[in-house]
């Protein structure tokens, strides 16, 4: 029998994983979880040191698509999705940068996004069904969802963004793509779009028109973000020996990955949810009370503009708890063991520029506002525990030509643009424009599903 997954907030039938793919949210506004998360073995961990990235990604996602993707299928997903490098950098001693930016749109949301693409478009096709993705984006996921769904049939992709909270080449990424790709300009933040997407999800008023996402709320996102880190151990590691990870966090749908991944059976020491100015989860870390931030705040790593990270129900699901879509915690969970866990600080604007001037200046590596942040927070934590030996790898997840501006103005010149970033910046654009007005999204949405 297939891995069921269940609801956050547990008013849902538990469904199996194509159907939580193909629902991106639970009927109750929940989001899907593995009811039980399957183990790989240490022997099936420490063979990963010999191994290419996508058969590492094919041996950790096959523990999910059992009894729903043979497995010579989904080895041919992975190879096909997983034809880029990720590097890994070493900064000094057993410390690692790790670039996830080599994939088709620059960024870690492509990892997630080219393997969801295949796996729709294969249910779809099974089912002979035809699909709307609705995703609110803060800067990277709309671009690589649309460059991974363009042309997938049976799909139409619907973005949202916030005109004033991207960067030119985050958009141009994903306006000017066209076909069955349409982006959205909302006059408002990130947290407008999310929520606008979530209230279309919940409608009974659209409840005629196939809708599903590919945001972090999709499970279909976090699965294939937990094989970087056991990638990253294979190659910085011993076989048992624990890893601390850095990770720049937003909606926490990256930091996510890595939960999964030690829950799966990864030597973990300790994970480093580093965030800008939206200070919500350090907050709840240190204090047990949970204020979202709304709005949320403008910051220069503005993929993390997040005022309440979707992904915080599945992570207090881990430890026991329970909270709902709007951030009420009906039943508290473990702090003590997120505590032993986890590590959470906030890196102001101030500090994210400090961070790429200085990484430049003392390991001569480029960073960009993201990258920096995680990089703040990994120095964060070494100033309550000394790493020692113990190997740390710091997530860097957005190429530095995406923020070419802040960049320059820190080292003085701009970093180099990917070939594929450089067609997307002499391309027309094309998208349309609204308020942060539910009803008129619900108008929309009911016009082009006329």
């Amino acid at each position: 029998m297939s891995l069921l997954f269940h609801s956050t907030n547990r008013q849902s039938p538990a469904v199996n994983l194509r159907a939580a793919l193909l629902a991106g949210q639970a009927p109750d506004r929940g989001l899907y979880f593995p009811e039980k998360i399957p183990r790989l073995t240490p022997a099936e961990i420490a063979a990963f040191a010999e191994l290419p990235y996508h058969e590492i990604a094919f041996r950790v996602l096959a523990k999910f698509t059992d009894g729903i993707i043979p497995d010579g299928d989904l080895a041919v997903m992975c190879r096909e999705a997983y034809n880029f490098t990720i590097p890994l950098e070493k900064i000094y001693d057993r410390v690692f940068l790790m670039r996830l930016d080599q994939g088709p749109t620059a960024s870690f949301k492509d990892f997630a996004a080219q393997m969801m693409a295949r796996m729709f478009g294969r249910f779809l096709r099974e089912e002979g069904k035809k699909l709307t993705i609705l995703t609110a984006t803060s800067g990277d996921t709309g671009a690589a969802v649309a460059h991974a769904f363009h042309n997938i049939p049976g799909v139409q992709v619907i973005v949202l963004f916030p005109i004033a909270e991207v960067s030119v080449s985050q958009r141009k990424l994903m306006t000017t793509l066209k076909d069955n790709v349409r982006t959205i300009a909302i006059d408002g933040k990130f947290d407008d779009c999310q929520a606008m997407v979530k209230q279309a999800f919940a409608d009974p008023a659209l409840a005629h028109i196939p809708l599903s996402s590919a945001n972090s709320i999709n499970i279909g996102r976090l699965l294939p973000q937990s094989v970087y880190y056991f990638y990253a151990a294979s190659r910085v590691a011993q076989p048992d020996e624990p890893v601390v990870f850095s990770i720049p966090s937003g909606n926490f749908g990256d930091m996510m990955g890595s939960v999964v991944a030690r829950e799966m059976g990864l030597p973990v020491r300790k994970i480093i949810a580093s965030v800008n100015d939206n200070d919500a989860f350090p907050r709840f870390l240190a204090t047990g009370g949970y204020q979202k931030i709304c709005p949320s705040r403008n910051s220069l790593s503005n993929a993390m503009n997040v005022g309440h990270p979707s992904n915080l129900a599945r992570l207090v699901a881990v430890y026991g708890g329970q909270m709902d879509e709007t951030g009420k915690i009906s039943r508290r969970p473990d702090l003590a063991a997120m505590r032993r866990d986890l590590f959470s600080t906030s890196i102001s604007d101030e500090r994210t520029v400090a961070g790429v001037r200085d990484f430049w200046n003392r390991f001569q590596l480029l960073l960009e506002p993201h990258g920096a942040v995680a990089w703040q927070g990994f120095q964060d934590w070494l100033a309550t525990k000394p790493l020692g030996d113990a190997p740390a790898v710091v997530i860097e997840t957005a190429n530095p030509a995406k923020f070419p501006e802040e960049v320059e103005k820190v080292v003085g010149w701009p970093p180099d643009v990917p070939e594929n970033m450089l067609a997307a910046l002499k391309l027309p654009e094309d998208f349309d424009r609204m308020g942060a007005d539910y009803a008129k999204f619900k108008e929309y949405l009911l016009r082009k599903h006329a």
